[in-house]
C-alpha cells in the first residue's frame, strides 16, 4: 500500500453562524486565514516536501465548510480538483456540521472530487447536544449520514469526550451510533477547555467540571473499543498540537495532552496484555511468557516512560510465570500483538 500523505487547508470559524460553548477554532487551528485567500501557495508548498509513491490529499478542515456559501465553496474545490485531474492529488476530504448537508451541497462536492465527508457528530444525545449549544438535532445527525452514504461518499465521524452533561456511558452510546450510521472513520477529541469560549466561563463558574487527561484516556479507550467494533479507521485521539495549543495562556483547562492519541493507544496495548496473562495464567503457569510487537508499537507497549512496564512485570509474575519478556519484531503487522506462553503463540489484533 501507498504511503497517505495530507494537505490541510485550515479555514475557522467561517460557515459556522454556530457558537458551541467549547468552540474556538482559530485556537485550534492556530490560524485566522479565511476562504477567500489563493490556496495555490499552500498546495504548492506542501507537494513539494512530498515524496513520490505517495497518495496525496487535500483537505479542508477547521470550519463548516459546506456553510461558507456556494460561491467560496465551489472555488476553493475547483482550485483543489484541478489537482486531482492533473494527478498530482488523488482524493479531497472535508469536514462540516450535519445540518450544513442536503442534496444540492452533495451533488456539488460530488461533481468535484470529493471522496470523503468528516461531519462534527460530537455526541448522539440530545440532552448533551442542547448543553453544548450546537444548534442542530440528532436527528440532522441521522439524515445527513444516510444521505452521505446514499452518495457514496466515505463517511467519518467526528466526537468529543467530557462534554457538558455527557458521560462515559453517553460517548459509548455516540460511537455505538457512529457505526451503527455507517462511518468507515472516526475522530475522537478529549474536550478541551479554551479562553474566550462560553465554555471557560462554565468552569470559571462551577458550571462544568473539566475532564482530567487520565479521564480522557480512560473514556477514550472505551470509545475506541466500541469504534473497532465496527470496523472503524480511527483518524485521530486528541487535538493536534500547534503552536497556538503550545502556548498554555490559551488552554484554561481540560484533557489537552500532545500525545493524547498515544496515550490512549498505550492503554488498550495495556489492557490487551493484561487481559491475557489473565487468561493464560492456569494453563501456562511457570512458563515464560513473551509479548512481540512491531518496533513502531514498542513505545505504546512499554509506555510513557516505561509506566507500562512494571505493570506488565508485576502481573505476569503474580500470575505465576516465569518470566516476561517484550520484543520486537518486524514480521507482527503494526497494531497487533504476539503473545509467547511458552511454545504456544496467540495473535492479538
Amino acid at each position: 500500500m501507498k504511503k497517505h500523505a495530507n494537505i490541510p487547508i485550515f479555514i475557522p470559524h467561517e460557515g459556522c453562524k454556530n457558537e458551541c460553548v467549547f468552540c474556538n477554532q482559530r485556537t485550534i487551528t492556530g490560524t485566522c486565514q479565511g476562504s477567500d485567500r489563493d490556496i495555490v501557495p499552500e498546495i504548492e508548498n506542501a507537494l513539494s516536501t512530498i515524496s513520490d509513491g505517495y497518495d496525496v490529499e487535500i483537505a479542508f478542515f477547521g470550519g463548516s465548510f459546506t456553510g461558507i456559501g456556494i460561491d467560496r465553496m465551489t472555488r476553493l474545490l475547483d482550485t483543489a480538483f484541478e489537482y486531482v485531474k492533473s494527478g498530482k492529488v488523488q482524493s479531497i476530504r472535508l469536514s462540516t456540521r450535519p445540518d450544513y448537508i442536503d442534496e444540492q451541497i452533495l451533488d456539488i462536492l460530488k461533481s468535484r472530487g470529493v471522496t470523503h465527508i468528516e461531519l462534527g457528530i460530537q455526541s448522539m444525545r440530545q440532552h448533551v447536544l442542547d448543553a453544548c449549544k450546537r444548534g442542530h438535532t440528532v436527528s440532522d445527525t441521522e439524515k445527513a449520514c444516510r444521505l452521505i452514504n446514499d452518495y457514496g461518499f466515505i463517511l467519518g465521524g467526528q466526537m468529543m469526550i467530557g462534554l457538558p452533561c455527557s458521560t462515559a456511558e453517553d460517548e459509548i452510546y455516540t460511537a455505538q451510533k457512529i457505526g451503527e450510521m455507517g462511518a468507515k472513520e472516526a475522530r475522537i477529541y478529549p474536550c478541551v477547555v479554551f479562553e474566550k469560549t462560553e465554555l471557560c466561563n462554565m468552569a470559571k463558574t462551577g458550571n462544568y467540571i473539566p475532564i482530567s487527561v487520565d479521564e480522557a484516556v480512560t473514556r477514550s479507550t472505551k470509545v475506541y473499543y466500541e469504534l473497532k467494533k465496527h470496523r472503524i479507521n480511527i483518524l485521530r485521539i486528541g487535538l493536534q498540537s500547534s503552536e497556538s495549543l503550545s502556548d498554555k495562556n490559551e488552554v484554561y483547562a481540560g484533557a489537552y495532552h500532545p500525545a493524547m492519541g498515544e496515550l490512549v493507544e498505550s492503554r488498550v496495548k495495556l489492557e490487551g496484555i493484561l487481559s491475557a496473562i489473565s487468561e493464560k495464567a492456569a494453563e501456562y503457569h511457570g512458563q515464560p511468557f513473551t509479548v512481540e510487537c512491531n518496533k513502531c508499537d514498542l513505545s505504546k507497549v512499554i509506555g510513557h516512560k516505561k509506566s507500562n512496564l512494571e505493570i506488565i512485570r508485576k502481573a505476569a509474575i503474580n500470575a505465576g510465570f516465569s518470566d516476561i519478556s517484550i520484543k520486537t519484531n518486524d514480521k507482527v503487522k503494526q497494531n497487533s500483538l504476539v503473545f509467547h506462553f511458552g511454545q504456544q503463540s496467540e495473535i492479538s489484533e
